[in-house]
């Protein structure tokens, strides 16, 4: 029992930091403008990552594709590597650093958002999606942990989680996910 609840503190500790770092609550709220801002103007939020942080863009796609809180409209929003077969084809064909660039170079287009989701940061597949985004005049998104890696200066906005710890990161992630869905839904359908 006493490892469960260290855990428990352990998680609540890097979500007490993340209350207290003005820098990155603003952060966070600037990234809530802009996909407001981006669905006003007739865009869409892609996303992206691997393992576990895929599921955690595709809990976050859902969320805002279909509802949050509350039933409204649904908003354009999608992870790029749900087509297994797409996936499959490109990893095979070109590469699986390709895999999400491809796809965006595809389907994005200027004034879109795409949120990439990396403990370490330093995925290359969502680098080099990182890299197609800021020639198409794509607003990227990084959540990461504490460094940033090397996706930090292709980051429009990095949303970097006080920890190395990558279960506390996840926690997080999924944490900041919510707070903006929350924030665009209740933005763009006020009740």
């Amino acid at each position: 029992m006493d490892r469960i609840r260290k855990t428990i503190l352990e998680s609540a500790a890097v979500k007490t930091a993340i209350s207290q770092d003005e820098h990155l609550l603003r952060t966070t709220e600037q990234v809530i403008i802009r996909i407001i801002h981006c669905y006003r103007n007739g865009g869409k939020v892609l996303f992206c990552g691997n393992g576990g942080s895929a599921a955690d863009a595709q809990h976050l796609a859902a969320e805002l594709s279909g509802r949050f809180y509350y039933d409204r409209p649904p908003l354009s929003a999608e992870a790029l590597h749900v087509n297994t077969s797409y996936l499959t084809a490109v990893a095979n064909d070109y590469s699986y650093h390709e895999i999400f660039a491809r796809l965006l170079k595809g389907t994005g287009k200027k004034g879109d958002v795409l949120i990439g989701i990396s403990t370490s940061g330093n995925s290359p597949n969502i680098i080099r999606a990182f890299e197609v985004a800021r020639e198409m005049g794509i607003t990227t998104v990084a959540l990461t942990g504490e460094t940033g890696g090397k996706m930090k200066p292709l980051s429009d906005f990095l949303l970097n989680i006080p920890s190395s710890d990558t279960p506390r990161i996840q926690e997080s992630h999924i944490m900041l996910g919510h707070i903006i869905c929350e924030h665009v839904e209740s933005t763009l359908f006020p009740r």
